[in-house]
């Protein structure tokens, strides 16, 4: 088959609901290395798993991935019935991780560490205000982040986060004489400005707390060290840079190949740092992390900003 068949097996559902802007239902669904499954099992998994989520009787896709470490599946389908009507999804993360318990048990698979579910960063979206259960909707999108991507600090955590409308803080300070230390978490407009009340990493959990993400950092930092973590990485960009692109042509290059480029500019349009975010790799790193030759210098004097041209800092931080 071919996407125009798959298409054609979608349009009469989005056809009968023009109102619902999210229509697309996408997970991944990766099982440990260790667990050896046939082509029918990954079937099986699949079938069972769209079943108890409430997508039996929806058309959707499975495609089987070799792409990291580990098969893989990648299950794409549409939150409209053929009535038109949205299918609910409240509580739909907590949902897909009692089903995945159970898939786990049912099937005798390695259990992810920690309750972890076996989705990954595919399932990632960025956070609606306007949707409302703020709290739960930061949770999962902070947990996947920490499950997924590999970041040595806080900064570049906190820029992984904002790709998701995510805001994180960090508070320090002294009172009475004693040190203290936490993290508030907050909503972001698509802009990339502050909307609603941020609140205490402790409302969500001590995983997500600011000494749970000192030794994430150095766990990352560890992970990055190894021999050929950042191969990828550092080749899409190198390959990437030309003197004949624009800012926006380099960054659309990396855009194909998974990597987001984040510029911070300053308002006379000087870059003076950038962070990659590789999606596929699952690694977040600053320029400087990859090497010199990767600065934010080198970036600055290789796409200078236009003469006479005013400039909009591109990454806001949120108050």
């Amino acid at each position: 088959m071919d996407v125009d068949a798959f298409m054609d097996s979608f349009r009469p559902y989005l056809e009968a609901n023009r109102r619902t802007t999210n229509t697309v239902f996408q997970v991944s669904l990766n099982p440990s290395p260790e667990d050896r499954l046939t082509d029918g099992q990954f079937r099986d998994i699949a079938q069972e798993y769209m079943e108890r989520m409430g997508y039996g009787n929806q058309p959707y896709i499975v495609f089987k991935h070799k792409d990291i470490s580990r098969e893989h599946l990648h299950i794409v389908s549409l939150r409209v019935d053929e009535q038109g009507r949205k299918i609910n999804d409240s509580h739909e993360y907590d949902q897909s991780m009692s089903v995945l318990r159970e898939l786990e048990r049912k099937y005798d698979l390695h259990p992810s560490v920690k309750g972890h579910e076996l989705t990954d960063r595919e399932g990632l979206q960025k956070v609606n205000y306007s949707e409302g259960n703020v709290k739960q909707l930061i949770s999962s999108v902070v947990r996947s982040c920490l499950r997924n991507y590999n970041c040595s600090s806080y900064g570049e955590f906190r820029t992984l986060l904002e790709r998701f409308n995510v805001s994180a803080e960090e508070c320090t300070g002294t009172v009475d004489g004693r040190n203290y230390a936490g993290i508030v978490y907050g909503t972001l407009t698509d802009d990339g400005y502050g909307i609603g009340t941020p609140f205490k990493s402790s409302r969500i959990g001590r995983d997500v707390g600011y000494k749970a993400l000192q030794k994430y950092y150095e766990r990352s930092k560890s992970e990055l060290k190894l021999d050929g973590a950042l191969n990828r990485l550092r080749q899409s960009v190198r390959n990437a840079m030309s003197p004949h692109n624009t800012r926006d042509e380099f960054r659309q290059l990396l855009k194909a190949d998974g990597i987001d480029t984040i510029f911070r500019i300053n308002p006379v349009g000087r870059i003076y740092g950038v962070t990659f975010i590789d999606h596929e790799a699952g690694i977040v790193a600053n320029g400087s992390v990859l090497g010199k030759e990767f600065s934010a210098n080198v970036f600055n004097e290789l796409y200078p900003a236009p003469k006479n041209d005013k400039q909009v800092p591109e990454q806001h931080t949120a108050p």
